[in-house]
């Protein structure tokens, strides 16, 4: 029985990569039965639906397991329909946000860092959906702000972390701010310090966020896996990857697990926005989007592990052999790198069945 994929469509530049990335992953290229189930996420459709089509998508990947979301608008008016991706996470149970900057072969990274940097940030909670107000007039006017974490949030970054660092053979590294905030933020680094126990043959390197940046510019030669709040990981996942040389070149993650830490469901995505000012000129780079398709690949039985394998080579080797987007220092259009993916990934499937 065919797999399905819950594609949740967005907003101009997002919705034209989310076409280029199907294109990778339709069966005539992969060789894998797969059903794409579609929601119009675009800001149009969640206005006219009041966010039910948000609901519907969520509903639709709790039963399939798997989603590939574009990048959507975000209204900045308040009482407007907001980002979807808050319901998206509540609706699924998203519990962490998975990015891993990695090296992009022929571009030169920032400070020469070169082994993959994964940040597995709290999906759900801190700064996001706090509680704000002000009170007072004037120069005595105050802001305030109202957050909130929980254990079981903290445990599951925390756990993965270290799942993640064990799989990859990377070392934990980074953490919160917890001498400046002991209940709060150390409630995060309790967990990291547990999961330690947990996991004695993963080396572990706990530092304070500030700390965790500015050594980053340091650390180039081992694979890091960094624990975050909301907030932290937010900011964190765009430096590292923007350090490799691009936020186009790697996926993310949404995940939430089941008891034994299976993934339960996984919703892939590009970590940029819609990009408004290269709506129309077919020159984005579609590299975040279909690594973020070939993802979803490797949660699949039989030969999903091997597609996403060709595909996260196709799209690399292309760049390698100077078949890029501007943003890269290239020349392709959108769809004429998507098209050499397509070939190349056509090609190692083929030549790989051959061998055996």
């Amino acid at each position: 029985m065919p797999k399905t994929i819950v594609v949740l469509e967005g907003d101009q530049t997002g919705q034209e990569l989310l076409e280029e990335a199907l294109r990778v992953l339709e069966p005539g290229v992969t060789g894998v039965e797969v059903d794409f189930k579609r929601f119009d996420l675009s800001l149009e459709n969640r206005r006219a639906t009041q966010n039910q089509v948000v609901v519907e998508a969520s509903e639709a990947m709790v039963e399939s397991g798997l989603g590939l979301k574009a990048a959507t608008i975000t209204p900045e008016v308040k009482g407007d329909v907001g980002s979807p991706n808050a319901i998206l996470r509540e609706k699924v149970d998203g519990t962490v946000i998975v990015r891993t900057g990695r090296r992009i072969p022929g571009v030169l990274p920032v400070a020469g860092v070169n082994a993959p940097i994964s940040v597995i940030r709290m999906a759900v909670g801190d700064a996001y959906g706090a509680k704000e107000w002000r009170e007072g007039n004037g120069m005595d006017e105050v802001a305030y702000r109202t957050e909130r974490i929980t254990r079981k949030h903290c445990r599951a970054v925390a756990e993965y972390a270290f799942l993640h660092a064990q799989k990859t053979k990377a070392k934990v590294f980074g953490g919160p701010k917890y001498t400046v905030s002991a209940v709060y933020e150390g409630m995060l680094k309790e967990e990291m310090d547990e999961a330690a126990q947990r996991y004695p043959m993963v080396r572990y390197e706990p530092q304070l966020i500030d700390a965790t940046y500015a050594l980053l510019m340091n650390s180039v030669g081992e694979a890091m896996v960094i624990p975050a709040l909301n907030r932290d990981g937010d900011c964190l996942s765009d430096l590292v990857l923007q350090m490799f040389g691009s936020i186009a070149g790697s996926e993310s993650l949404l995940i939430s697990f089941d008891e034994e830490w299976n993934p339960r469901v996984v919703m892939a995505e590009a970590p940029h926005g819609t990009a408004p000012s290269l709506f129309g000129k077919n020159l984005a780079n579609p590299m975040a989007m279909i690594l973020a398709g070939a993802s979803l690949f490797t949660y699949m039985d039989g030969n999903g592990s091997t597609v996403a394998r060709a595909i996260s080579e196709a799209v690399f080797e292309a760049v390698y052999d100077g078949i890029r987007t501007a943003d890269l220092k290239g020349h392709a259009t959108t769809t004429e790198f998507t098209d050499e993916v397509i070939r190349r990934t056509k090609t190692k499937l083929a030549v790989w069945t051959s061998l055996g």
